[in-house]
């Protein structure tokens, strides 16, 4: 055979065999790919905290978190003369939640203001996922309960024990849309057994929330929130709760700053009996100081 011949054929030979294999391992990364299943991820940290300012946000701890936290309440009344350096009014309450689980927390909390105890249970049903199994919400459950030792009424003296109860259940939803915006609506349901005193009023009441938090900074966020109530209680002017203010993250400390026309930290009472609009007259504007620290048992 002719030597250039036989060099034709060999290069030949190599150029085909390299083809086929380059085929053949395309073939076989396809059917890897194929046979390998897309992980799905967990958005985290759609609040960073369990409150996104005034209310409850999606958010539950890790496993054996134990959360402790301060919130404080401070305004003027509309006398023109104030009895106080700084300011006229203060509630303050102090709680703990601690995590059973990753999806399920109980906690707990005293507030100074009607002398209240307060109970709370949060479970999240669904995290928000991308990938396989995507999900589009975070969805948590949150049920409240309080019992206070006198009468949010200043005209009723003196209650039975079954008339000092209340409770709220919430169906929070949240998106975390991108990594600064998060967006969570509410639908919440509130029972005051002390309102089956008054004869006009009806104890039932059903309310939508809507919570906002854009970060600002890499510790730094903006947070508002306002409830609207169908059908308010009509006995006394009341108005929908809202807040405006700026979370700040320290490590393990999560410090809260706000606006609001809120005066009370338990659910059922801020929601329904909100007394103020906002604004900046003299005894409608509130300022909130809430310090939320967390210790991973």
């Amino acid at each position: 055979m002719h030597p250039m011949k036989a060099k034709s054929n060999v290069l030949f030979s190599v150029l085909f065999l390299s083809m086929l294999f380059q085929v053949s391992a395309q073939n076989l990364l396809d059917t890897l790919e194929a046979e390998t299943p897309e992980e799905s991820e967990v958005t985290i940290a759609t609040f960073k905290a369990t409150r996104i300012s005034i209310g409850h946000s999606v958010e539950t701890r890790k496993k054996g978190a134990l959360e402790i936290s301060w919130m404080n309440r401070f305004w003027n009344t509309p006398a023109e003369q104030s009895q106080t350096f700084a300011a006229d009014k203060w509630n303050s309450r102090i709680g703990v939640e601690y995590a059973l689980s990753d999806r399920f927390t109980i906690g707990t909390g005293y507030e100074t203001g009607y002398k209240s105890i307060d109970l709370l249970l949060k479970y999240r049903l669904f995290h928000q996922k991308t990938g396989a199994e995507a999900f589009p919400f975070s969805i948590t459950l949150m049920q409240g309960g309080v019992f206070r030792d006198k009468s949010t009424y200043s005209f009723i003296s003196d209650i039975g024990f079954e008339d000092k109860l209340a409770a709220t259940t919430q169906i929070l939803i949240a998106r975390k849309f991108t990594s600064n915006f998060s967006f969570q609506i509410a639908p919440s349901y509130i029972y005051r057994a002390e309102d089956n005193l008054l004869a006009s009023e009806n104890p039932h009441y059903f309310a939508l929330g809507f919570g906002a938090r854009y970060k600002v900074g890499n510790h730094v966020s903006i947070v508002s929130e306002y409830y609207y109530i169908p059908d308010p209680f009509s006995f006394i002017d009341t108005y929908g709760p809202f807040s405006l203010g700026v979370n700040w993250e320290v490590s393990d400390l999560m410090l809260q700053f706000k606006l609001t026309n809120a005066r009370n930290f338990v659910d059922d009472k801020y929601i329904t009996k909100t007394t103020n609009n906002f604004n900046f007259r003299n005894g409608n504007l509130h300022f909130g100081f809430h310090a939320t620290y967390f210790i991973q048992l």
